[in-house]
């Protein structure tokens, strides 16, 4: 009976090291995914095309995450908002995680059985930009530039699976996807940076310095900007565009409470940035479900 407890404990420390316990970076990973299965299929993708990206999606966020920390181990106790975390403590040891790694990134490369070349050519990239990430943080001012260039690989392979070639609103669309990577991250960022500062570690809220919330503004601006292109270069319509509305609104809401530049608040802007994502999900997908009935 007693060791029941223990493989229990096991486990859940295994959970919280791939952080499944904090969703908001799968949903971070998946809204443009969604975005951009929905617009490559002109509605709703093939189940089993939307099954294989969302899987993807969530057994690579876990992968990056357990890699993140294998990186950043040595660093990760000296942050407060990290001191936890399962390798920082030593509750995982540095052999498992590196075996965790390997379950889930043999089990993401699985899926690439589904996809066609041109998609798990772009998969393969993606792992490469997520595996080296971590280790931008020694000498790159701002690594989250290589974040919000490994969190939008799931929009041009969902348009080579879907039509074996790459549109160019996949491209305007990852352009935006970008900013908006740098934005939300530059909020978490400002949560760490007098750890960071202190450690020497790198990242976008030391490089914008006193500029932070100015840049954060910027960028979602050109997100939202570049996402409002979708209209022009697609055939969705007015359900759309209230949707895009919506995460303006909201996007409005972040930015107003990111200007305390308190931790928690910070963190907040972070957890609750992925409503914009979900918004614009939506509405596509209500603009295509109303074209389809309507059509």
């Amino acid at each position: 009976m007693s060791q029941k407890p223990n493989a229990f404990a096991r486990l859940n420390s295994y959970w919280r090291l791939a952080r499944f316990d904090k969703p908001v970076g799968i949903w971070l990973l998946l809204w443009p995914t969604l975005w951009a299965l929905w617009l490559a299929a002109q509605g709703l993708p093939d189940f089993p095309r939307l099954l294989v990206f969302v899987a993807g999606t969530v057994l690579m966020r876990a992968a990056g995450c357990v890699l993140n920390d294998i990186a950043d181990r040595r660093f990760d106790g000296e942050v407060s908002r990290t001191s936890n975390r399962v390798l920082a403590t030593g509750e995982v040891s540095l052999i498992e995680a590196l075996l965790i790694a390997l379950v889930l990134l043999g089990a993401s490369a699985s899926l690439l059985w589904y996809l066609n070349d041109l998609a798990a050519q772009y998969a393969y990239v993606a792992v490469f930009v997520a595996a080296v990430y971590p280790y931008f943080k020694r000498f790159f001012p701002m690594p989250q530039a290589v974040l919000g260039l490994a969190f939008g690989f799931g929009i041009p392979m969902a348009f080579a699976d879907t039509h074996g070639q790459v549109a160019s609103i996949a491209w305007w669309i990852m352009l935006g996807n970008f900013a908006w990577a740098i934005a939300y991250d530059t909020a978490y960022a400002m949560v760490d940076r007098d750890d960071d500062l202190r450690l020497g570690v790198r990242s976008s809220a030391i490089f914008f310095g006193r500029f932070d919330v100015a840049a954060v503004w910027a960028l979602q601006a050109i997100f939202l900007a570049l996402m409002l292109l979708v209209l022009w270069k697609t055939s969705v319509g007015w359900l759309y565009l209230i949707a895009w509305v919506l995460a303006v609104a909201w996007s409005i809401v972040l930015m107003r409470r990111l200007r305390s530049r308190q931790r928690e608040d910070c963190f907040w802007v972070f957890q609750k940035s992925h409503w914009v994502g979900l918004l614009l999900w939506v509405g596509l997908a209500l603009d295509f479900a109303a074209q389809n009935l309507l059509y």
